[in-house]
C-alpha cells in the first residue's frame, strides 16, 4: 500500500476538509436559488387532501374500513414537511425577512439531507466513522461532484429541485442507509456486535420512520432484504459460523422492517393518488427499455460514473495485489448489479405515473443511483490506497481530477432562468405588499405551484400559508395571466 509523508497527510487533510466544507456551502446557495414546488403548501397547511394522514401514522383506516386517502403510508415524511415548515421559517425571522427566511428554511433541509447521504456513503465506502479519519474526507470529496443540482440532475439528481420529493426520496433513503449500517458492518468483519439497549430502541424507532416513508424505500427494501437473508446463509455456510443469527437482535430488526413494509406496502394500495388508469403490466414491461435507454443516455453523468467502475474494477481484478477488500469490493459491484436488475424488474408493478410513462427516472432508480456512488467512492479510495507509485499512479490521480471536474464543471453555480426563483421572489414580494383579497399578480411564472395560476381558487392554499409564514398581510389569494405558449412552463413533478 502507497503511503505519504506526515506533512503531506496534514496538509492533504486541511486541503480536503476546506473543499468539502466550500463545496456544501456552494451546494447551499444554489439550494437557495430554487423555487418553492406545488405540493409544498397542501402539505403544511395542510389541504383537506393532505389532512387524513397527519392524523393516522399507521393508516389504520384503511385497515378497519378500507378507507381511502392521499398517501396513507407517508406519514412521516408529511409530519416532517408540515411541522418543519410550520415552525422553522417563523424562527429564522428573528434574523431574516419573511421571504428570505422560507428559502433559507428549504435550502437548509436540503443541505441538512445532502450532508447525511454524502456522510452515510463516504462511511460505508470506507468502514470509517470518526471525523478525523483522512479516508471519510477524501471519499466526501469523491462524492462530492456526484450531487449535481443543476447540470446532470435531471438524470442523476440525488436531492431533487423540489423540496417535497427530496423529503420523500433523498431523506428516507439516508434513513434506510443509517438503519442498515449496523448489518453492513456485521458483513465487514463477520459478526454482530451486541446493540445496547437504547441503541435497539433507536433503531426499532427508526424501522418504523422508515417504513412509512415514501415508495422508493419499500421497493429498495423489497429486494434488499431476501438479499441479506442470502448473503448472511452463504456466509454462514462459507465459515461455518452462525453471523446474523446468532443474536436474536438483527432477527428483530430485520422481521420488523419485513413485515411493517408490507403491511406499508398493503394500505399504499389505497392511495388516492394512485393513477386509476393505467396500461397492462405487460405494456408497462414493454416501456422499460426505452426507459432504460432514455435514463442512459440523457446525458454524460451516469454512462461516465459507469465507466470509472467498470475502470476500478478492471485495476482491482487485474493490476493490484488480490487482497479480501478487493474481492470484497468486487462482490459489492455484482451484488448492485443483481439489484439493479431486480429492482427494475420489479418498478412497473408500482412505479409507473401519466408524467413517468417510462418509469425509469431519476427518483425511482434513486437507489441504484446511491450505490453506483457508494461503490465508485469504495473502489476509488481502494485503487487510490494500493496503486504502487509511478507513471500509473500518476495517472490514476489525474484521471480522478479530469472525471470530477466535468462533474463540477457540469453543476453551474448559478441556476438557469427556467429553473431559478428569481420571478417567484419577485411574485412573493409584490403579494407583501398587496392588500388582503384577491390580486393578479404580473408575474407569469409558477408561485408555490407546478403552473400559472389563471383562477383565485387554485390558490386558496398558497394563500393560506403565506399568511402563515407573515410574507402576506392576510389572506390574499392571487391569479396570473395565461403563459405565453412559447414560453417553457416547469414541468410536472414525480409523485
Amino acid at each position: 500500500m502507497y503511503t505519504i509523508g506526515p506533512m503531506w497527510k496534514r496538509s492533504l487533510f486541511s486541503v480536503l476538509i476546506v473543499f468539502v466544507l466550500a463545496w456544501l456551502g456552494r451546494s447551499f446557495y444554489q439550494y437557495m436559488q430554487l423555487p418553492i414546488d406545488g405540493d409544498l403548501a397542501a402539505i403544511v397547511v395542510p389541504s383537506g387532501w393532505y389532512a387524513r394522514v397527519l392524523h393516522d401514522p399507521f393508516g389504520w383506516a384503511v385497515l378497519t374500513h378500507d378507507a381511502m386517502y392521499a398517501a396513507p403510508n407517508r406519514f412521516f415524511a408529511h409530519v416532517l414537511l408540515n411541522q418543519y415548515f410550520r415552525h422553522v421559517p417563523g424562527w429564522l425571522q428573528h434574523f431574516l425577512a419573511p421571504i428570505q427566511s422560507v428559502y433559507v428554511a428549504i435550502a437548509l433541509l436540503k443541505l441538512l439531507t445532502h450532508l447525511l447521504l454524502l456522510y452515510l456513503l463516504a462511511v460505508y465506502a470506507t468502514g470509517a466513522s470518526k471525523l478525523n479519519h483522512r479516508g471519510l474526507w477524501l471519499v466526501m470529496a469523491l462524492l462530492l461532484p456526484l450531487f449535481q443540482t443543476a447540470g446532470y440532475n435531471l438524470q442523476m439528481g440525488i436531492i431533487d429541485h423540489a423540496t417535497t420529493y427530496a423529503a420523500f426520496y433523498a431523506l428516507p433513503m439516508a434513513l434506510l442507509l443509517l438503519l442498515l449500517l449496523p448489518f453492513y458492518r456485521a458483513a465487514q468483519h463477520g459478526v454482530w456486535r451486541p446493540l445496547r439497549w437504547v441503541e435497539l430502541i433507536a433503531l426499532i424507532g427508526l424501522t418504523m420512520v422508515v417504513a412509512f416513508n415514501g415508495s422508493v424505500v419499500l421497493g429498495a427494501v423489497a429486494v434488499l432484504l431476501p438479499g441479506i437473508v442470502l448473503y448472511a446463509l452463504r456466509r454462514q455456510a462459507q465459515v461455518d459460523k452462525m453471523f446474523l443469527w446468532s443474536s436474536w437482535q438483527p432477527i428483530l430488526l430485520l422481521s420488523l422492517l419485513g413485515l411493517l413494509c408490507v403491511y406499508s406496502l398493503y394500505i399504499g394500495l389505497n392511495n388516492s393518488e394512485n393513477p386509476t388508469v393505467l396500461p397492462s403490466l405487460w405494456e408497462r414491461y414493454q416501456r422499460l427499455p426505452l426507459g432504460f435507454f432514455r435514463q442512459f443516455t440523457v446525458k454524460l453523468g451516469i454512462p461516465l460514473l459507469l465507466v470509472m467502475l467498470l475502470l476500478n474494477a478492471q485495476l482491482i481484478r487485474r493490476v493490484l495485489p488480490a487482497t479480501s477488500e478487493g474481492q470484497h469490493l468486487l462482490r459489492g459491484l455484482r451484488w448492485l448489479a443483481l439489484f439493479a436488475l431486480v429492482y427494475i424488474l420489479l418498478l412497473p408493478l408500482g412505479g409507473y405515473r401519466p408524467y413517468r410513462p417510462l418509469l425509469l427516472r431519476r427518483d425511482t432508480v434513486l437507489p441504484i443511483i446511491l450505490g453506483m456512488v457508494c461503490l465508485y467512492g469504495a473502489s476509488s479510495y481502494y485503487v487510490w490506497r494500493y496503486l504502487p507509485m509511478g507513471r500509473l499512479r500518476v495517472g490514476y490521480i489525474v484521471l480522478l481530477g479530469v472525471f470530477s471536474a466535468i462533474f463540477l464543471n457540469a453543476d453551474r453555480l448559478h441556476i438557469s432562468p427556467v429553473d431559478n426563483n428569481n420571478c417567484e421572489q419577485q411574485a412573493l414580494s409584490y403579494l407583501a405588499h398587496a392588500p388582503a383579497g384577491v390580486v393578479q399578480l404580473p408575474q407569469a411564472c409558477p408561485v408555490l405551484s407546478w403552473n400559472v395560476a389563471t383562477d383565485p381558487a387554485q390558490t386558496t392554499v398558497q394563500a393560506q400559508l403565506l399568511n402563515l409564514w407573515g410574507i402576506t398581510r392576510g389572506l390574499t389569494g392571487y391569479y396570473q395571466q395565461p403563459p405565453d405558449p412559447t414560453q417553457q412552463l416547469l414541468p410536472t413533478p414525480p409523485n
